[in-house]
């Protein structure tokens, strides 16, 4: 039986398709007997394998990206992590990454498991696509985020930082026009992204966390009269809360005014701020 010659062709078009290396190629469609849909397969799985074993390393780097289409109606944040700096600068890093918020978007994706799963153009899902990436650089490559938001009665604002591993995603309800809205939307999430805000509302801030500091304040009021104990503890939990809750904490450009006041001198009265993400990759 004779061996079928594997041409150079055929070993770059399985380059193409896959992005493999030359010899991991030639080596796939020699085991195939240059049977080029076995082949993808078979990269595929070894590709997988591979990333299978470095699962449990540690991903303290990657980028994020953000997508918000035409209307400023939908957008998408997406974080994707890997174990180094010089991986999440790679272009094919990047061009995987670059496609995802807008997939979210068109697509209607809300987490990053049904992300993962989403089809690309190629044909491969994303999940697939990263792990064959991380079979051919050698590391953990995985979606780590994704936030998706719509708001038909206002916008979606975002903004992300020069080094692409800081950025945030914010709703915004409002009957501002969109130019204007667009502008104070990319502050705001800027203002996130520096300030680390915990919450939309008070009620969002975790109990416990509020007892925590409540229990400080009045070991810190001993002995002090019950009445002014009382106020002391009210204004340390007041400022507590506008330093966490996002409307309430001092705007990023003048720190007389708080966020909300802001948002509504420029977007008028009623302006809410429905939802926000910020991701932070690394330290």
């Amino acid at each position: 039986m004779s061996t079928m010659e594997i041409t150079s062709k055929m070993v770059a078009d399985l380059r193409e398709r896959t992005g493999q290396g030359m010899m991991e190629c030639k080596k796939a469609l020699a085991a195939t007997g240059g049977d080029m849909e076995k082949s993808v397969d078979l990269l595929r799985l070894q590709g997988m394998k591979s990333a299978e074993k470095k699962a449990d390393r540690e991903m303290g780097e990657g980028r994020v990206a953000v997508h918000v289409d035409s209307t400023a109606r939908k957008g998408a944040l997406v974080a994707m992590t890997c174990q180094t700096d010089f991986l999440a600068g790679n272009d094919e890093f990047q061009s995987l990454l670059g496609g995802l918020p807008a997939l979210a978007v068109q697509s209607g994706l809300s987490n990053a498991e049904a992300l993962n799963a989403a089809k690309l153009p190629s044909g491969n899902s994303v999940e697939d696509s990263a792990k064959m990436l991380s079979g051919k650089t050698g590391e953990n490559i995985k979606v780590a985020r994704l936030a998706r938001y719509e708001n038909a009665q206002g916008f979606v604002g975002f903004y992300v930082h020069h080094d692409q591993k800081k950025g945030a995603l914010v709703s915004v309800t409002t009957s501002g026009p969109q130019d204007k809205a667009v502008a104070t939307l990319r502050e705001l999430s800027m203002h996130i992204v520096m300030h680390n805000p915990a919450a939309v509302t008070r009620a969002e801030v975790p109990a416990e966390d509020v007892e925590r500091e409540k229990a400080i304040y009045l070991e810190e009021v001993k002995g002090k009269p019950a009445e002014m104990q009382e106020k002391i503890v009210a204004g340390k939990l007041e400022k507590f809360y506008a330093a966490r809750v996002l409307p309430e904490q001092p705007w990023i450009k003048d720190d007389s005014k708080t966020v909300q006041k802001v948002l509504e001198d420029a977007l008028g009265k009623g302006t809410k701020i429905v939802a926000f993400t910020r991701v932070q990759i690394g330290k």
